[in-house]
């Protein structure tokens, strides 16, 4: 088999590359590991930037986006029992949306598989080979038959336990930062009691109120990395969430995990005709909500960069998507570090809980400090591709 552009992985950086790269008429085909229904329904973010919404839009695939997403304006940071508003629309101009990861991974499967580009899932046993010549080959087992499929370029969106950064491993540099603590995460059947997220400071630790829809709230609470959600009750999750973020509303919890937090970036993001994008490439830690948008803006970068490179000829772009996708990868780096920082239970004892206070009290007094808070977490305007 031949396609110009083979696609590891069928998360939001995978998918949101195949429609990019149709559009420009470039062929690509998507391998997937898991099966569709396990692809579609994993719970993961649920934040997207202004950039993210206007990309889905573009591309014509926000009509569900537009009818259920929940556009919000601001944030309330919470700390000392007192909720502190900061109006992001207001002072950026940008807003961003509510709308679950899992929900855009569905609405652009289906459009991929509407407008005729192949997504194949439940793939195995696969690996990558020739990335330093201008034809490398991808192997794997689809529907029990091995396969080979010889591409122009291949692009890793397999995430960070994937292969695609394995084969590579020897040509990166890898920066790894592991935080102490994790995010206890629930899902429940219960009304939220607020308008915006609130992010809140406690010296039991961090907590974060956020929703899915009008009827579903998503709440998070730091907890040390390796407890066991066994010794989290239900009654108990309610009473310590009561604590930490004032008035909740209550109702069943239909799934809950302490999922660990680390940050990670790998440099080059690409090695030959191999292109990492996404979580492949970077992680950050899930307080500044950046995630799925920074997969979004390294594949918007990725397919100008590939179809240079495979329908005209022309590898400058692609040469320089590192370096182009870099410089954002490390903003949110940097901005992700500074919320967490800011807003957990560091077990360093009393000076840095005083020096989180001064910095929560001057972001809510300093409207230059809140701007600055603001225009990162709603995204900053994309840049020019190169």
């Amino acid at each position: 088999m031949k396609t110009q552009v083979g696609i590891i992985g069928a998360g939001p950086a995978g998918l949101m590359l195949a429609l990019l790269l149709h559009r420009e008429g470039i062929d690509c085909v998507v391998l997937e590991a898991r099966d569709r229904e396990y692809v579609q329904e994993r719970v993961r973010a649920g934040l997207l930037e202004q950039n993210t919404v206007d990309l889905l839009r573009d591309l014509d695939v926000a009509e569900r986006l537009d009818r259920e997403g929940l556009e919000h304006n601001g944030i309330y940071l919470r700390y000392n029992g007192h909720n502190h508003y900061v109006d992001m629309a207001g002072l950026t101009g940008r807003h961003v949306t509510i709308y679950g990861q899992q929900e855009v991974v569905k609405d652009v499967t289906q459009a991929l598989l509407d407008r005729g580009v192949p997504v194949l899932f439940e793939v195995s046993d696969v690996a990558l080979h020739d990335i330093e010549t201008d034809h490398p080959r991808i192997t794997y087992v689809y529907g029990g038959q091995t396969t080979e499929l010889t591409c122009d370029a291949i692009a890793g969106c397999d995430g960070f336990h994937g292969v695609s950064r394995a084969t590579i491993g020897e040509h990166l540099t890898e920066y790894d930062y592991i935080y102490e603590f994790g995010w206890l995460g629930i899902l429940a059947e219960a009304r939220p009691a607020t308008d915006e997220l609130i992010y809140a400071w406690h010296a039991d630790g961090f907590a974060l109120y956020t929703m899915r829809s009008q009827e579903i709230s998503r709440m998070y609470l730091q907890v040390d990395t390796d407890d066991d959600i066994a010794n989290w009750p239900d009654d108990r999750i309610w009473s310590e969430l009561g604590t930490r973020l004032g008035d909740v509303n209550e109702g069943p919890i239909f799934d809950k995990g302490i999922t660990p937090m680390r940050s990670f970036v790998a440099e080059p993001m690409q090695h030959g005709r191999l292109f990492l994008a996404g979580d492949s490439a970077h992680i950050v830690p899930p307080t500044g909500a950046k995630g799925l948008n920074l997969a979004v803006n390294d594949v918007r970068l990725l397919a100008p960069a590939l179809t240079g490179l495979i329908r005209d000829g022309n590898a400058e772009r692609a040469r320089g998507y590192t370096a182009a996708a870099l410089r954002r990868v490390w903003r949110a780096q940097d901005f992700s570090n500074y919320m967490t920082q800011m807003l957990h239970e560091l077990a360093s004892g009393p000076f840095q809980r005083r020096l989180q206070l001064a910095r929560l009290e001057y972001v809510a007094h300093s409207e230059a400090a809140a701007r600055s808070l603001a225009e990162n977490y709603v995204g900053l305007p994309a840049e020019p591709e190169f």
